[in-house]
Formats: C-alpha cells, sequence, structure tokens
C-alpha cells in the first residue's frame, strides 16, 4: 500500500533539480502541496541555465486546459521541451511536430497516422510476440540475475522502432546510443557536453536522410516508404520535417516505452499483491498497462508559451509567459482518481494524461506503447512469473523523462515455480 504525502507546511518547492530526480523520483510530496495550495504556481526557474521563470501547472484539469488550446498555449512560439531553445536553433526545430500548433501540426500529423492507425499497429502483434519470447528466454539463459532495462525493457522498443523504419537489426546499438544521448542531457553518464548532444542529433539527421534517399530507390512496405510518397492530397514531408520526424520516433518510441515497462515492473515488485492479481487473472493486463501509465508517467513534463494574456487557475497568466504541465503531478490528483497513491491494476476508468493531455499532441504512439506493454507483461507472466529486485535501482539524471538506467533482477521460469 503506497501512502499520500501529507500536505502539511510549505516544502521546498524545486521541481526541475535533475540531481533531485535521480536521487528520490518525482516529488511527489512537493507536487500534493502545489495541487492542494497554489495549483498554477510561479516558479522561479533556473537562471543558472538561463530558463526564465515559468507557471507550474500540477492539477489534471488545468493540464488537459493547457494541452487542449493550442491557441493560447503555443508549443510553436518557443518549442515544447522545458529548456529555453538557442535562437539559432528555432528555425528547424519548429519544423517538428513536437513543436507545432495547429494547422501547420494538424497537416503533418494527418501524414504521418498513415503509420500508425490501429490497424497497422494491429499487424504487428505478432512480430512483437516473437520480440519477447525471445528477449525473455534470452533472459532466462543467461541465469537469474539479469537486469531489466538492459536485457528487456531497452531492446523491446528499439526492435520496433528497428521494425517501423525498415532498418537493419545490427543499427539498433546506433539508434540506443543516440537516444540516450539526446534524452540524457543533464545525466552524464549518457552527455558529457552539449556538444556530444548535437552530433548526436547530426548523425541521426544524416542516417534518416539515407533511409529516406535509399526508400525513393528501393521502395519497401515501411513506414519510410508511405511517409515519403504523396497521400490523395499530395501532401508528403519534405527533407527536414522527415530527419526530424525519425529523430522523434527514435528517441519518444524508445525512451517512453522503455520507461513505462521499466517502472511498470518496479511497481509490481514493490505491491507483490498487484502481480499477483495478474498471475490469477489476465484480463486485468489491458487496464494494468495504463495504470503504468498513469503510476509511472514516463515523460514528467512539457513546456508551453502563453501568446496571450488569459486566466489559469485563478491566476494571470500575461503573453509570453512559460508555462509548464506536470503530467506527473496531474496523475495523482485525487479530484479525478480515486485512492491515486494506490497502485491498482484494475483501476478502470483511468484518465491518465501519461500519453499527454488530449488535444493535437496526444501521442501519436499510445496504440503502439499499449501493444508492446500488455505483449511484454503477458509474456512475462507466462514465463517467468516469479521476478525480484536482485540490487539497487539507478535513476536517470533528468526532471524531463522519468527514467530508470539500471534494475537489477532475478528471474526464475515457470517451470521452478
Amino acid at each position: 500500500m503506497t501512502t499520500t504525502p501529507e500536505i502539511g507546511p510549505a516544502p521546498e518547492i524545486e521541481l526541475v533539480e535533475p540531481g533531485a530526480y535521480e536521487r528520490g523520483g518525482v516529488p511527489h510530496e512537493q507536487l500534493a502541496w502545489l495541487r492542494e495550495h497554489d495549483p498554477v504556481h510561479r516558479h522561479h526557474g533556473d537562471p543558472e541555465r538561463g530558463n526564465p521563470p515559468f507557471w507550474a501547472v500540477t492539477r489534471h484539469a488545468d493540464v488537459v486546459r493547457v494541452s487542449r488550446h493550442p491557441e493560447i498555449f503555443s508549443s510553436y512560439e518557443r518549442l515544447a521541451l522545458f529548456d529555453e531553445p538557442p535562437e539559432d536553433h528555432l528555425a528547424l526545430q519548429r519544423l517538428m511536430m513536437l513543436n507545432q500548433d495547429p494547422p501547420e501540426h494538424t497537416r503533418k500529423r494527418g501524414i504521418v497516422n498513415r503509420g500508425f492507425t490501429p490497424r497497422a499497429i494491429g499487424a504487428l502483434a505478432d512480430h512483437i510476440r516473437e520480440i519477447c519470447r525471445r528477449l525473455v528466454a534470452e533472459t532466462v539463459e543467461r541465469g537469474e540475475e539479469a537486469d531489466f532495462v538492459r536485457d528487456l525493457a531497452a531492446p523491446l522498443p528499439l526492435y520496433v522502432i528497428c521494425e517501423l523504419l525498415g532498418a537493419p537489426p545490427e543499427d539498433r546499438e546506433k539508434i540506443f546510443t543516440w537516444s540516450n544521448t539526446l534524452i540524457g542531457g543533464d545525466d552524464p553518464e549518457f552527455q558529457r557536453t552539449p556538444e556530444e548532444g548535437q552530433e548526436a542529433a547530426t548523425q541521426l539527421y544524416a542516417y534518416a536522410n539515407e533511409l529516406a534517399a535509399d526508400r525513393r530507390e528501393n521502395p519497401r512496405d515501411d513506414i519510410v516508404t508511405r511517409l515519403l510518397q504523396p497521400d490523395a492530397d499530395g501532401q508528403v514531408l519534405d527533407g527536414d520535417e522527415f530527419e526530424l520526424f525519425v529523430m522523434l520516433l527514435s528517441v519518444a518510441g524508445n525512451e517512453t516505452t522503455r520507461n513505462a515497462a521499466t517502472g511498470g515492473m518496479l511497481a509490481l515488485l514493490e505491491h507483490p499483491e498487484q502481480w499477483a492479481r495478474l498471475r490469477a487473472d489476465r484480463a486485468l493486463v489491458r487496464t494494468a498497462v495504463d495504470e503504468i501509465v498513469r503510476w509511472v508517467t514516463p515523460v514528467n513534463l512539457f513546456r508551453r508559451t502563453a501568446v496571450q494574456d488569459t486566466e489559469l487557475g485563478g491566476r494571470k497568466i500575461a503573453e509570453g509567459d512559460k508555462v509548464v504541465v506536470f503530467y506527473a503531478s496531474a496523475n495523482r490528483d485525487a479530484a479525478v482518481f480515486a485512492d491515486p497513491y494506490s497502485f491498482d491494476v484494475g483501476r478502470d476508468p483511468n484518465p491518465h494524461l501519461g500519453f499527454g493531455g488530449g488535444g493535437p499532441h496526444f501521442c501519436l504512439g499510445a496504440h503502439l506503447a499499449r501493444l508492446e506493454l500488455s505483449v511484454l507483461f503477458e509474456t512475462l507472466l507466462d514465463t517467468v512469473p516469479n521476478i525480484e529486485l536482485g540490487g539497487n535501482v539507478r535513476r536517470l539524471r533528468s526532471s524531463f523523462i522519468n527514467g530508470i538506467k539500471e534494475m537489477p533482477v532475478r528471474v526464475r521460469p515457470a517451470s521452478r515455480d
């Protein structure tokens, strides 16, 4: 049973210090206090890194409002990531869907949706099941000592991304390294200098360019070919747009599923009665996946910029103000979730914001993530229902991604049960 943080005196509000997340995970005590007392909080920002003060939005309803009104809260104006963007990067980065508002975002989303329809994702189910069976079997063959991240959670989305892109299996490690470098800007284990991050981005752009050139010459039945062919209206991604989409898919498709899977397994190990419920009733896997995404919330926050004066949660927001939505906080809001600090694999309904707050930026890969997580946990339940923590969990140094870098586990196959 997880206890609800006590709403006592105001804690020190420090929501974007990466080291705090590495040491203790999401600061739920601070977020609980803010939801209760100051749900649209004026934070001092991070002047040392050039980040101005911002409004921290912590209640579910307010996060949804910001997410669904891009005409007021823009992704395009100053981009969607927390750190203040360099002025010379704005023009290129505004071509990425993550950093766009309608109508341009709507146009681009319509193009890439071709590869992410429920039918297209459903066609991957058997292949994903094969991947999961192979990964679990290889983990068992190595013995009882394993690292859940290295052996299971990280390879799964990488294999699927390579499948979607039509990339050869030997490219998985390159994509994995680039993704870690790009997402690990605050973790010296992944990125020691900003130049390393820029180099990873450059290499991934070049890789995407090579993929595009090959598919134009040699079309295949994959998402790359489909995105490079005009649709019925003649719409197609141009060179820069395509390269940025490959970057978004490689990073977002890898990091979110990997960390949801790892954080979900950790939650199940910390709540063994919930693992027992899944073992007894596999039908609960469907609701368990959404509860895992709510509980873990792999992406903690995104940034928007007010493009007009407005009001939110009783606070006056000025044009140009930086507004940051905290999904991890919204997903513990007692106004929406009964007993929000309990991990309940049967929770239904579950209007979590782990895939975004709705609106134009609802996660493009939500169907795919749910499928990957469902198949992974079904495979684990069938094959290695006996899993235990085998050592200390090491978290990513990041206030953006709620990530785990290492999680030692001991696995015993079902035959030993």
